[in-house]
């Protein structure tokens, strides 16, 4: 077949056309928001609105078939939310920065908070609905008087914990904690320029990883305990203390934060098992939290050793912050969140902070656990007020052995009647 017959220019034009298809999913008047590194951190990171970013191959059918939903919802969405798209083939570096593994996968970029995905249905309606509920939380933050970034937050102090020698032992080394420390010193420019990234990431990644910070201008025994060697540094510190790892992703505060928490994910200890023995484990685990689960297990006399290992088992594999106590135990508590007179085991949800409960209607099982917690998390259903803070009293430990019945010293039958075999007046 000659080059210059029609077949074969038809050929090329249907490869090339299928290549250019295949290449850029996204035309140039695609109505999708099409990025790089050269503008992610301007339309991204630090836009003042909702970004929805779906990081694609475009080799990948998945992808090729989100396509025309993707630029139908970036229509529908004009104005409200911006909807993006990044070639995480040609840009690798950028998309492991966000733990991208499989494709098309959606993460939602919202200001002053770290990007969180998208698993729901990828259809316009579902992903529209989606990007209002994030839409709305934003709207509520400022309504609220809560900062999502910028200049306004410029006299705010940092959330980054100072660090020198005479205090990185004990917060850093000995902690049970994931620790992202940041080694600068006050003259690097590029220290300069990731301060209010750090800022922001240390803030908005309070309560669940500490950040902290080194002046190794100051500090140089402690750079040099850890071979700092230029600045920034940055070194995450978790299970193993002594061998911190670097962090060699983009200085960001939302890369940060993704980062910082795949890291929790992958250093996370296994959850305790918090037996309620006083009024100092009620005020550790729930004292603070947002959802406390109190779980009422049987007597042992009457679940084994075993029995309540599984109860145990079960609980840990469904919810981490919760304490548990047995039947009896805590007699002020079962009264305040009314458990005991519909048996046991027996599970509440408690908040209290807010002075409200709601109890686990159904069986003890683990789907209903499942949802029950579930439901709590999105706020819960059925919520009663909790009148006043209960008395928690001291209790020993469960050993975890089973149960053993106390034998009562023998008596006699006349002890219980009183041993007088003298007739009463008042006897008949």
């Amino acid at each position: 077949m000659s080059p210059q017959s029609p077949l074969w220019i038809a050929l090329l034009l249907c490869v090339f056309s299928l290549t250019t298809r295949v290449s850029a999913l996204y035309g140039p008047s695609s109505p999708v928001l099409q990025l790089s590194p050269s503008n992610f951190k301007s339309k991204v990171l630090n836009s003042n609105g909702v970004v929805l970013v779906e990081f694609f191959a475009p080799w990948c059918g998945h992808c090729q078939a989100l396509t025309p939903v993707w630029e139908k919802a970036a229509t529908v969405l004009k104005g409200v939310a911006t909807i993006a798209a990044l070639d995480a083939d040609a840009h690798k570096s950028l998309a492991q920065e966000y733990g991208i593994r499989g494709f098309p996968t959606i993460k939602v970029f919202a200001p002053g908070k770290p990007p969180v995905d998208y698993q729901g249905a990828r259809d316009v309606k579902p992903i529209a609905e989606f990007a209002l509920q994030q839409v709305k939380a934003l709207l509520k933050d400022r309504l609220n008087g809560k900062t999502t970034g910028g200049s306004t937050e410029k006299n705010e102090p940092s959330a980054s914990v100072e660090l020198n020698s005479k205090n990185f032992d004990e917060l850093v080394v000995k902690s049970k904690d994931l620790w992202i420390v940041e080694f600068f010193a006050p003259w690097c420019g590029h220290c300069k320029k990731l301060a209010p990234e750090w800022k922001k990431a240390a803030k908005n990644l309070q309560g669940k990883v500490k950040l902290g910070h080194v002046d190794c201008d100051a500090e140089k025994s402690v750079a040099t305990v850890f071979n700092v060697q230029g600045f920034p540094t940055i070194l995450v510190f978790g299970a193993d203390k002594d061998s911190p790892s670097p962090y060699e992703g983009v200085r960001a505060a939302s890369a940060i934060e993704s980062f910082a928490i795949e890291q929790l994910e992958s250093n996370v200890s296994p959850p305790e098992v918090n037996e309620l023995t006083g009024a100092e484990v009620m005020e550790e685990k729930c004292g603070s939290a947002a959802i406390c689960f109190v779980a009422f297990l049987p007597d042992i006399l009457d679940s084994g050793a075993e029995g309540r290992k599984k109860y145990l088992e079960l609980l840990l594999s469904v919810a981490e912050n919760y304490v548990w106590t047995a039947s009896g135990k805590q007699p002020d508590l079962e009264k305040k969140v009314g458990v005991g007179g519909y048996g046991y085991p027996a599970l509440v949800a408690l908040n209290v902070k807010k002075g409200a409960y709601a109890p686990l209607k159904s069986a003890f099982e683990l789907e209903h656990i499942i949802e029950f917690v579930k439901e709590a998390g999105r706020g819960g259903k059925g919520n009663l007020p909790l009148e006043s803070a209960p008395a928690i009293v001291q209790t020993e430990p469960w050993d975890g052995k089973d149960g053993q019945i106390l034998e009562d010293d023998e008596f006699s039958l006349e002890e219980l009647m009183g041993g007088d075999d003298t007739p009463s007046k008042d006897e008949l």
